[in-house]
């Protein structure tokens, strides 16, 4: 990716260094979609559950599991396994911008798992220039994560997990923004998981009810400046549940269901220059007034609290602005999940779902299906994502992942008894 553009332009990239300032007239269409830093520690990394409408806090464990539930490695019949996935991102506009994960996970005994993980985002080749259009620089601009997680057993039926996370982000190469130094930002992070896998008879065929509840990326700010500007990383509530069914002897069939929400304060609408507050103060240019909503500027713990109720509200009437409902812009700042799953002799799966986000607030909206295959020593998974409607910057993504079981691996070492 070659792109040439003022050096202010670079705040644009992927994630913004500031809260959106939202006026009232910017409102139109009650548009008012959150951001954070960091967003690609929000994308599914995984083929399985990228075929599965990107579903995956209360599926059934695979090697995949520590991005969606890390407590879901505990119900893994392999002591050992390790998983590769790969994304090229955004291919429909950019033709280098990939995202690479690795992830793998060790037990100990029937109680503990320890498990850790490698998320690499690359966002191609990118050409910096001045206010005239002067080359200054070429840079890529990068992004990783690095995750370890432990999981524990508390009940036959109930596990929990604890994930730390290091993020690294170097978007700029330290070019000066503004005449305002860059560098890259760093956090820390964590994630807390809670599973429950209870197998149960339903209509006198065997399954497997499943819930899970994961809140990811509970950590500090990240900052790109000298100046004490920092911005939220994405952290996110995910809540699902699922539930497995063997039909026979040879054919299962899984479905899974998700709701997930951004933990971070939603941006406010502020009074227009010339607009009178409740006070009297008439608004000049530069002032940032709040006229709807909560002040984004607060701590992480109080964001978190915050975001269930600081959504400024959606107008019930265009020529009452006043009249505002809170809990109704609250409701579409959730997204939607659920796909299924069909497994032949637990070797090959055909997979399918569905992803949405209120129009409001991202507007992403597809379907996705997928393939998978399982052998002995290792799996393959592949997902293709479909948009429901044109120019989708989705369209077309695609994800490749390659799993690994070195139980397997053992068996087929082992000197078979004359």
């Amino acid at each position: 990716m070659k792109i040439k553009f003022l050096i202010p332009g670079i705040l644009l990239l992927t994630s913004q260094l500031s809260f959106a300032q939202i006026t009232t007239g910017q409102l139109t269409g009650e548009v008012n979609t959150i951001t954070t830093a960091v967003p690609f520690l929000t994308i599914a990394v995984d083929s399985r559950s990228g075929a599965m409408g990107d579903a995956g806090v209360a599926t059934l464990p695979d090697a995949n599991s520590q991005h969606h539930n890390p407590a879901k490695y505990i119900f893994m019949d392999k002591d050992v396994g390790m998983s590769i996935s790969y994304t090229p991102w955004l291919r429909k506009l950019i033709n280098d911008i990939n995202l690479a994960y690795l992830s793998g996970y060790k037990k100990f005994g029937d109680k503990q798992v320890v498990s850790a993980s490698l998320r690499y985002f690359s966002l191609g080749n990118i050409t910096f220039t001045d206010i005239v259009g002067n080359v200054t620089g070429q840079f890529n601009p990068n992004e990783f994560a690095i995750d370890l997680a432990y999981s524990r057993l508390y009940t036959r039926n109930l596990s929990g997990a604890v994930a730390m996370r290091y993020i690294y982000s170097n978007l700029t190469g330290g070019q000066f923004v503004q005449s305002t130094s860059t560098h890259p930002g760093n956090a820390v992070a964590a994630d807390v998981a809670v599973y429950y896998h209870k197998p149960i008879e339903l209509n006198k065929k065997d399954a497997i009810f499943t819930w899970g509840v994961n809140i990811s990326n509970i950590g500090s700010k990240i900052s790109y400046t000298s100046n004490d500007e920092k911005n939220f990383i994405p952290t996110t509530m995910k809540l699902g549940t699922g539930l497995s069914v063997d039909l026979d002897e040879y054919n299962t069939v899984a479905v899974t269901g998700q709701v997930e929400k951004l933990l971070v304060p939603t941006p406010p609408v502020y009074y227009e220059p010339g607009d009178t507050t409740e006070d009297g103060h008439v608004v000049t240019n530069g002032e940032q007034i709040i006229h709807y909503g909560k002040d984004p500027n607060v701590s992480v713990p109080v964001g978190i609290f915050q975001s269930f109720y600081d959504a400024p509200g959606v107008a019930a009437d265009p020529l009452n602005p006043d009249d505002r409902s809170v809990m109704r812009e609250e409701i579409r700042e959730f997204n939607y999940s659920i796909g299924v799953e069909y497994w032949y002799a637990k070797q090959f799966a055909v997979r399918a779902g569905y992803f949405h986000e209120n129009p409001t607030k991202g507007n992403r909206e597809f379907f996705t299906v997928g393939l998978g295959l399982r052998l002995n020593v290792f799996g393959l998974d592949f997902s293709y994502l479909i948009p429901t409607y044109q120019q989708n910057p989705l369209e077309n993504t695609l994800r490749f992942s390659l799993l690994f079981n070195f139980a397997g691996l053992e068996k087929e070492n082992t000197p078979k008894s004359e």
